[in-house]
């Protein structure tokens, strides 16, 4: 007789903590172990190509029905599904409600939820709170580029956009190059500002130098590694923050989980493209209308506008899993410039949110709960 009773396990915020969601050095790892899966094909994501970001639900400016919500700054839902393969081999899916109205109200923007799922049956293994470990996974991946990209002796740091992502993307960079000794951070409120420093002061009191500066070119001036994590209205590329090349120090990388602009002549003749996966953002560029770049503000987006302008040649892109599977050069060329474009992709929840459930199983975290016994309608 067939065992038709389904468990699961629930994990709320402080649990998935107590799991380990904050190791920032294992889940960097993670990261990369995921890349080198996604290179070799074992991953799907959504849509027909496979490879989509995710299905997003938005809505109008006006509407004739009074009950449903209207656009506004990050007003959305979201689901990210993905299977990923290897050692994680797992299903699931990430959801979450967006709107940044909620920082009103004391939560945070999106509200994040990840399910994981049997690969065969489709039941649910776990249900996670995801906000946490969204923002680790979303600063491992830039981890995973200054691990090869930045120079070994790296000891300053810019800071354009110091919230969530610059925070979590700079615990990855302590966890790879721990002789950083300085911090340039370049802000829009005083209350962010003050918040990452002193974000900075609790967790890495070996920092000999913090500087709050006034403008995008003292953030990036002398600094091996830049983090541009600033949130930009789309539609108008000229909004987003804009790094001209003259500042940037020769060998360094800059981290782009978001909006950067730069000049065409220097990603087109100059700057080293890495993509985090590049048919992600060949999807975009199938999903999105063009110029794909003013809805997705991520510079290799407007790389993928470039190709599409015959402006640029996509062997002009290199993607970071051919670099951890030794197809390509970690360095191309000395004191190369590196722009790395960081998309977000449903498989790295699925890969960090599998180890953690594992964690969590082995540890004892969690409440167990169940789905049923007997199916009332198989």
């Amino acid at each position: 007789m067939n065992d038709t009773k389904i468990d699961f396990l629930y994990l709320n915020e402080e649990d998935m903590i107590k799991a380990g969601v904050k190791e920032m050095g294992r889940c960097v790892e993670a990261m990369e172990e995921m890349f080198k899966l996604l290179k070799v094909g074992d991953y799907r994501m959504g849509g027909a190509n496979g490879n989509s970001h995710g299905v997003m639900v938005t809505f109008p400016e006006k509407s004739t029905f009074d009950n449903m919500p209207l656009d506004g700054p990050d007003r959305r839902f979201m689901a990210m599904p993905a299977y990923l393969g290897g050692k994680f081999d797992m299903a699931g899916m990430k959801w979450y409600g967006s709107n940044a109205e909620n920082r009103k109200k004391g939560l945070p923007r999106s509200i994040l939820m990840l399910i994981l799922n049997d690969k065969d049956t489709g039941a649910p293994v776990a249900y996670m709170s995801a906000n946490v470990l969204s923002a680790y996974r979303t600063g491992a991946v830039p981890g995973v580029g200054v691990k090869y990209f930045a120079r070994e002796d790296s000891k300053a740091v810019g800071i354009i956009g110091p919230g969530v992502m610059s925070r979590t993307a700079f615990a990855a960079t302590m966890a790879v190059r721990p002789g950083i000794e300085t911090v340039k951070i370049k802000g829009r409120s005083s209350k962010s500002i003050n918040s990452f420093v002193k974000y900075l002061n609790e967790e890495y009191p070996q920092l000999k130098d913090i500087h709050v500066v006034d403008t995008e070119e003292e953030a990036v001036r002398g600094c091996d590694i830049v983090h541009i994590a600033t949130s930009s209205a789309t539609t108008d590329i000229y909004e987003y923050p804009y790094i001209k090349e003259e500042w940037i120090k020769k060998g360094a990388v800059l981290c782009c989980p978001a909006a950067a602009r730069f000049d065409d002549d220097f990603i087109l003749n100059r700057a080293r493209t890495v993509t985090d996966n590049i048919k992600l953002y060949e999807a975009w560029e199938e999903e999105m209308d063009f110029p794909a770049y003013a809805t997705i503000p991520i510079p290799a987006v407007h790389c993928m506008d470039l190709i599409a302008e015959k402006k640029m040649s996509r062997d002009n892109i290199d993607d970071l899993g051919d670099i951890l599977m030794k197809k390509i050069p970690v360095h191309r060329k000395k004191d190369e410039i590196v722009i790395y474009s960081v998309g977000g992709m449903p498989v790295e929840d699925i890969a960090w949110g599998t180890i953690v459930y594992k964690n969590a199983v082995e540890r004892g975290i969690g409440t167990k709960l169940n789905l049923w016994d007997v199916p009332n309608m198989a």
